[in-house]
């Protein structure tokens, strides 16, 4: 079987975990969860990040330290993973699901006009005028890797007075090469950002997350919210409702080591996305989605969209399977969820469309072009 995607560890992984191990700090604490957080915000180029439990840990705090209350509203997108989503509602707070545009990402003019039309600007806030309730704050993710509209989305959240969250656990590494923010990477233009490290993404920790804010002082209190809230830790005292967020010190020492091949990683990712578009490109009804041309992105999965009806998908899942291919849907819509039925909708239109179209091919970054040539010439069989 050629995995969709698995992770690769082979840098300095094993001589740091094993130092961690050997120094007794394996939990909570440690020198590697120092390192990791000043390295990664030395990549990043920011201030200061907090290393978290894991990407929804980072957007749960996020959510809650950008003010989001009960019975407020956060607008999110209907195509991502729902983990983007649940935050909203461990803060009692409700989704209202924005649609996605050609890139997958946010559509950003359907964003606008729900703003001007369907809600109303105040000294107190901006209040959605079919629920009745205050709008506090945006999600926008990065699917996949690719940049999403960031000039449009900081331009609104700034307009409208709403907190810009950016979901990055998909696109450590993507960033501008031209434009306003030529430079910037994912993550760091809005009010938050959220990174994962989970054991399918472009590096890993086996779990894990980081947290980077615009207000450095958001960051330390991410780190002293994820550590149960500790106001003197000798006695314990505790003045604020904390949780048991911190990366332990031997999942930080893996971060460490794999941090340093990011930009290899990120090279390999490209080389092999355009090995299969070169390798597909004969395949009329079928081509590999494109990236946003302003950026250096990450290429984190490869999108194949199917241009015939709705069906050829799941059938060739199935036949790549049998094949000895793993292959992947994209998620469910979040707006058909069960939990989320009743939720307001705005236009969404493009999201079904391409869920029923688009399957992820293998990208993993150890795959050889013998992997590759496997997987295309069974796509042109299919």
């Amino acid at each position: 079987m050629i995995p969709l995607s698995v992770p690769v560890i082979k840098g300095n992984e094993k001589k740091y975990a094993e130092e961690a191990i050997s120094s007794g700090w394996v939990s909570a604490s440690g020198s590697y969860v120092t390192r990791f957080e000043n390295e990664m915000a030395d990549y990043l180029k920011v201030e200061k990040t907090a290393a978290v439990q894991s990407g929804t840990a980072a957007l749960h705090l996020s959510l809650l330290l950008s003010g989001v209350k009960p019975d407020q509203e956060v607008i999110v997108p209907a195509l991502t993973f729902i983990a983007a989503v649940n935050p909203v509602k461990y803060l009692g707070a409700e989704p209202v699901f924005m649609d996605c545009d050609d890139s997958l990402n946010i559509d950003c003019r359907k964003l606008e006009d729900f703003l001007k039309k369907e809600c109303t600007k105040s000294t107190l806030g901006l209040r959605n005028n079919k629920s009745k309730r205050m709008i506090t704050a945006i999600i926008a993710v990065h699917i996949f890797g690719n940049m999403a509209d960031m000039e449009t989305l900081v331009r609104l959240a700034d307009e409208y007075g709403l907190k810009l969250i950016e979901d990055a656990t998909e696109a450590l590494g993507t960033k501008y090469t031209d434009g306003k923010y030529q430079g910037k990477f994912a993550g760091t233009m809005g009010d938050f950002g959220a990174y994962s490290f989970n054991g399918n993404k472009i590096i890993t920790t086996g779990g894990g997350g980081m947290v980077t804010a615009k207000n450095a002082a958001d960051v330390e209190k991410c780190t002293y919210l994820a550590a149960q809230a500790k106001d003197d830790p000798l006695v314990y005292v505790h003045n604020h409702i904390g949780y048991n967020y911190r990366m332990t010190n031997l999942q930080a020492a893996l971060g460490v080591g794999q941090l340093e091949c990011l930009e290899d990683y990120i090279r390999i990712k490209i080389q092999n996305y355009n090995y299969y578009r070169e390798g597909l490109k004969t395949i009329q009804d079928a081509a590999l989605m494109p990236f946003n041309e302003k950026a250096r992105n990450n290429h984190w999965f490869y999108s194949l969209l199917l241009r015939s009806k709705t069906g050829k998908r799941d059938s060739l899942i199935r036949q790549l399977k049998e094949a000895g291919i793993e292959t992947r849907p994209i998620w469910k819509l979040n707006h058909t969820q069960t939990m989320y039925q009743n939720c307001q909708t705005y236009f969404i239109e493009k999201a079904p469309f391409y869920q029923s179209r688009i399957i992820n091919l293998p990208c993993s970054v150890n795959l050889s072009e013998a992997d590759m040539d496997f997987v295309i010439e069974a796509l042109k069989k299919s």
